[in-house]
């Protein structure tokens, strides 16, 4: 193949990929992520062909154009924050709550598994207070003779509520990556996690509900709780994809199934535990105040219930196109 001959098999992508060019010097924030994607993807077969064109026609002009393309095209690929900040805009704001719609059914199972342990232990509880002590895990007895006084354990000093929303966040971090991590078990850990978080709310919910005290418990949580138990169940519908994969690889390698599942369950992981700095900070500051009274409360967690699910349901969906 000669120069010409080149030229004409390829001028169209390259013709594609210098507008591309152009419009992203100008604003590189205006591409689309399939612009983009499509942009990457140009530049390599570039790339390709200057290495070709430097063998075959290392001082014909169609050379000198392609250096200098793909010159160009590297400059705004690798030109570091604005592109890279570009796209993590773009997964907060389309991707995020498109990968949560795709892999909804894990987590409303995570949800499943939460909810019924925890309806029967507050059933349980609620009705025969004494079956506390054998539902409830051994870490959270020390609270029972608390409830029994009719008393709540939350009350957190002000001048301390700024390392104890610290600590609230990496605890809830903590446990929403061992929920995803726990998957590794084909499952059974991550269900023992959900069933045992479970098992607490819902026995201490009971429990104070017996002694008369479980609408205070109730005002403490509802602030900061649709959005933290919201994360556990991403989390732990993380966690049950990769045990999915395990269990259940169809035609693929179990290998390759795992590392498959893996790529999405971490991106899902990762999109959903920035919302536990939010939780925390509910729970560090407007949970615990004496000063801000129930409605609000109720008012700041249905409030954010709503803008949440808003979100993860409504974000990045595609228009309808009107032909």
């Amino acid at each position: 193949m000669n120069a010409d001959e080149f030229y004409q098999s390829r001028k169209k992508e390259w013709a594609s990929l210098s507008t591309l060019v152009e419009r992203a010097q100008k604003n590189v924030s205006g591409l689309s992520p399939r612009e983009v994607g499509e942009l990457a993807s140009l530049y390599r077969a570039a790339s390709s062909d200057l290495a070709l064109a430097k063998r075959d026609f290392p001082r014909h002009q169609i050379t000198q154009y392609l250096n200098q393309l793909v010159a160009r095209t590297h400059a705004i690929l690798y030109q570091g924050e604005p592109l890279a900040l570009r796209r993590l805009w773009d997964f907060a704001a389309r991707g995020f709550p498109r990968l949560f719609r795709e892999t909804f059914v894990f987590t409303f199972a995570a949800f499943l598994m939460f909810l019924i342990p925890a309806i029967a232990a507050g059933v349980s509880v609620g009705r025969d207070p004494a079956s506390a002590q054998w539902l409830l895990p051994a870490d959270v007895h020390d609270l029972i003779p608390i409830v029994e006084d009719r008393e709540l354990w939350i009350d957190m000093p002000i001048n301390e509520r700024p390392y104890i929303s610290a600590f609230i966040m990496t605890n809830n971090i903590r446990v929403s990556f061992l929920a995803f991590a726990s998957g590794l078990t084909a499952g059974l850990l991550t269900l023992w996690v959900l069933v045992m978080n479970g098992l607490i709310l819902g026995g201490l919910l009971g429990l104070t509900g017996y002694y008369g005290i479980g609408w205070e418990l109730a005002n403490f949580v509802i602030g900061h709780g649709v959005i933290e138990l919201s994360v556990i169940f991403m989390a732990g519908g993380s966690g049950l994809m990769l045990g999915w994969a395990i269990l259940r690889p169809g035609l693929m390698r179990r290998r390759d199934s795992l590392a498959r599942a893996a790529r999405t369950s971490v991106r899902l992981l990762l999109g959903a535990v920035p919302m536990l700095v939010i939780a925390g900070a509910i729970e560090g500051f407007i949970s615990p105040s004496e000063t801000i009274p129930p409605p609000v409360k109720w008012a700041v967690g249905i409030g954010s219930g709503i803008l949440l699910y808003s979100y993860l349901f409504l974000a990045g969906r595609e228009k309808k196109r009107n032909w």
